[in-house]
C-alpha cells in the first residue's frame, strides 16, 4: 500500500502543535522562544499524552510527555493533573489562602495555569469535581503545614509526583457512587504512565522524570556543531542503579525473583510509574477493590493476577529523579519525548537533525555508507538525494514533525527514506505496534540573547 508525498504529510502532521511565547509578558522576558509538539501513534487509541502550560501564579513553565501502559487511562489522568500538583506546590501561602478563601466564598478562582493544548488533546470533563477535590485537600494541608519557606522546585516536583499518585490510589480504594467515574478511578490506578517533565524559569530548568521517557538538551558548539546532553536517567533494567535500588528496597530473599528478563517481577519495563496498583498495593487490598469493584473490572484479565513473587510491596514508586541545570547560551533546545523515539535513534543524530533544523544550517558531512559496497550509480543517487533534501528541509513547519520523520523514515545511510516511510506509516493497527512504539514528542527552543543576559547579570 503506497502513500503519496501529501499523504505521508497528512498523516505525519495530524496532531502537530506550536506555541510562540509573547515576547514580553507583563513579567519577564522568558527564556522560551517556544515549543513544538507531535505525536504518532502505534497503539490505537495511543497510550502517549502531552502537556504543556505556562504558570501564572509563579514564574516558568510545564511541559510533559506521559507513556501510558495497560491502557492509556493513566497517562490521560496524569497529564491532567500533575501540573496542577507541581503549580500548587510552587504556590507562596498566601496565594493558596487566597485560592482557598474564594473556593469557600465561592468566588471565581486565580487562574493557576495556562494550557496549551492541541484540540486532540483530551480533557475529562466527567472526572473534573472528583479531581478538583483531590487537589483542593492537598493545598489545604499546604496551607495547614505552612513553614513560611519558600518553595524549592526540586521538592515541589518531589512532592507533586508523589501526592498525585498516592490520589489516584486513594480514589480508587475508596470508589465513587457513579458507576461510570468508579469505573474511570479504578482503569487510572490499574493501568501506568510514565513522565518526564520540565519547568523552565529563567536559566534554571529542572527536569523530573518517572521511568523511561527522556530528557535532552541540544547544545551548539563553538565550532557549529551540535551535541546531546541527557538530563535523565532510564529507570529500567538497563540501569544499575536502579537495579539496585529496587534490591535495596527488598530483602535478600527476593534478589533472584525482583528483576526477570529485565523486567520488574519479570512483567513490567519501567521500574517507577504513576498507577500500576498491582505493583504497590497488598494481595487483600487488590483483591477486595478488585471483587467490589464493577464487573467490567472483573473481565479485565489484567486486574485478576497477581504478580509472582509478590511478598514485600511496594515494589514501584512514582518517586521522580529530578535534575537541575543551568542554561548557557549555547544550550539551543530541549527535546522531551517518550521512548518510541529513543528506540529508533540515537541522541546524538536527534540533537544533530534537530539543531540543523532549527538554524536551517546542514553541515554537510561527508556520506557514510558504513560497510556497504556502493556502486558508483548508488552514490550518484545518494548525492541528488541530498541535494534535493537540503531543499525539502522546510517542508516541515514543525521540529517534532521533523524529528519524527526521520525516525520512522530513516534508512541505513541516514536519510529519509520516503519508500519506508510510507510503508511504515501505511501499516495497519495489529502490525504497527510491533514495528514501532507511540511516539510523542515536544521541542523546546531556547532564547539565547535572554539566557546571556540572565548570565551577565548573576
Amino acid at each position: 500500500f503506497y502513500l503519496t508525498p501529501p499523504q505521508v504529510n497528512s498523516i505525519l502532521k495530524a496532531n502537530e502543535y506550536s506555541f510562540k511565547v509573547p515576547e514580553f509578558d507583563g513579567k519577564n522576558v522568558s527564556s522560551i522562544l517556544g515549543f513544538d509538539s507531535n505525536q504518532l501513534p502505534a497503539n490505537a487509541p495511543i497510550e502517549d499524552r502531552r502537556s504543556a502550560a505556562t504558570c501564572l501564579q509563579t514564574r516558568g513553565m510545564l511541559l510533559g510527555v506521559f507513556d501510558g501502559h495497560a491502557g492509556c487511562a493513566c497517562a490521560q489522568a496524569v497529564s491532567e493533573r500533575l501540573f496542577y500538583y507541581i503549580a500548587v506546590s510552587l504556590l507562596p501561602h498566601e496565594t493558596l489562602l487566597e485560592i482557598e478563601n474564594a473556593v469557600e466564598s465561592g468566588r471565581a478562582l486565580l487562574p493557576i495555569l495556562q494550557w496549551h493544548k492541541h484540540p486532540n488533546d483530551y480533557f475529562s470533563k466527567e472526572a473534573s469535581k472528583l479531581y478538583f477535590n483531590s487537589l483542593r485537600t492537598y493545598w489545604q494541608e499546604l496551607i495547614d503545614l505552612n513553614s513560611g519557606e519558600t518553595t524549592d522546585v526540586r521538592e515541589a516536583l518531589i512532592n507533586a509526583f508523589k501526592r498525585l499518585d498516592n490520589d489516584i490510589s486513594l480514589e480508587a480504594q475508596v470508589g465513587d457512587p457513579n458507576s461510570f467515574l468508579n469505573y474511570l478511578v479504578l482503569r487510572v490506578a490499574f493501568s501506568g504512565a510514565t513522565a518526564c517533565v520540565a519547568h523552565v524559569d529563567g536559566v534554571d530548568l529542572h527536569i523530573a522524570n518517572t521511568g523511561d521517557s527522556r530528557a535532552m538538551l541540544g547544545v551548539q558548539e563553538e565550532d557549529g556543531s551540535w551535541s546531546a546532553v541527557s538530563l535523565s536517567y532510564d529507570h529500567n533494567a538497563q540501569n544499575e542503579n536502579e537495579v539496585e535500588r529496587v534490591k535495596m528496597e527488598h530483602p535478600k530473599s527476593e534478589e533472584k525473583s525482583l528483576v526477570k528478563q529485565d523486567r520488574l517481577l519479570g512483567l513490567l519495563m519501567p521500574f517507577r510509574a504513576f498507577g500500576d496498583v498491582k505493583f504497590k498495593w497488598s494481595i487483600e487490598l487488590q483483591k477486595r477493590v478488585v471483587e467490589s469493584g464493577p464487573d467490567q473490572l472483573n473481565d479485565n484479565e489484567y486486574t485478576k493476577f497477581i504478580p509472582p513473587n509478590y511478598h514485600t510491596p511496594p515494589y514501584l514508586t512514582a518517586e521522580p529523579e529530578v535534575i537541575h541545570h543551568k542554561l548557557r547560551p549555547q544550550d539551543k533546545f530541549l527535546v522531551l519525548a517518550t521512548d518510541g523515539l529513543w528506540e529508533t535513534m540515537h541522541r546524538q543524530d536527534v540533537a544533530r537533525i534537530v539543531g540543523e533544523y532549527l538554524t536551517g544550517v546542514h553541515h554537510q558531512q561527508p556520506i557514510a555508507v558504513g560497510g556497504y559496497k556502493v556502486t558508483l550509480g548508488q552514490m550518484h543517487g545518494l548525492l541528488t538525494e541530498r541535494r534535493a533534501r537540503i531543499s525539502s528541509v522546510f517542508e516541515d513547519q514543525n521540529a517534532a514533525t521533523h524529528l519524527i520523520r526521520h525516525a520512522v523514515g530513516n534508512n541505513e545511510f541516514g536519510t529519509v527514506d520516503h519508500e519506508r516511510l510510507s510503508k511504515m506509516l501505511s501499516l495497519p493497527e495489529e502490525l504497527a505496534r510491533m514495528y514501532r512504539d507511540d511516539i510523542t514528542i515536544i521541542v523546546v527552543q531556547f532564547n539565547s540573547h535572554v539566557i546571556g543576559a540572565y548570565q551577565n547579570e548573576e
